[in-house]
């Protein structure tokens, strides 16, 4: 009995430990300032930047430049896509992505449907060595204009 005690008590110890070493979600996190979102660059190692749907429409709107790219499939992009969106598929990324967007300084903001391709998607470009990676999760979460069949 008091190994199992000792056990548990362990594994308690264990769990709390991990989850204080968590990092909170995005939508736990306080909202940025404009002035920092502005100056929120992916670091030296090429890291990706995660926006929230509402940041990437701020920039969006108010920023000249940025590309963003849809990594869904062609039939979810002629569905509905975000407005000015390019298309590159995430299985089509190491064949395509030099073509598609060679410039590999410019600001990209990627999505997909639900924000697991674009995680893969940004992961993959940052890998490749595109610098400003910027990945907004999915378009489930777009609350804004879309283009497209149902769009």
């Amino acid at each position: 009995m008091k190994k199992l005690i000792i056990l548990l008590f362990k594994i308690i110890l264990i769990a709390a430990s991990i989850s204080a070493c968590s990092y909170p979600a995005a939508e736990d996190q306080p909202e940025p300032t404009p002035e920092a979102l502005q100056t929120q660059q992916p670091q030296e190692n090429t890291e990706v930047v995660r926006l929230t749907a509402q940041q990437a429409k701020g920039r969006i709107d108010s920023e000249e430049g940025i590309i963003i790219v849809d990594v869904r499939t062609q039939a979810e992009y002629d569905d509905a896509h975000i407005p000015g969106a390019i298309l590159l598929p995430v299985d089509a990324i190491p064949a395509d992505a030099e073509s598609v967007i060679p410039d590999k300084e410019a600001v990209y903001f990627i999505y997909c449907r639900s924000g697991n391709r674009s995680a893969t998607a940004a992961a993959l470009l940052a890998e490749m060595g595109y610098q400003n990676i910027y990945d907004f999760g999915g378009i489930i979460d777009w609350p804004y204009e879309l283009v497209g069949s149902s769009g």
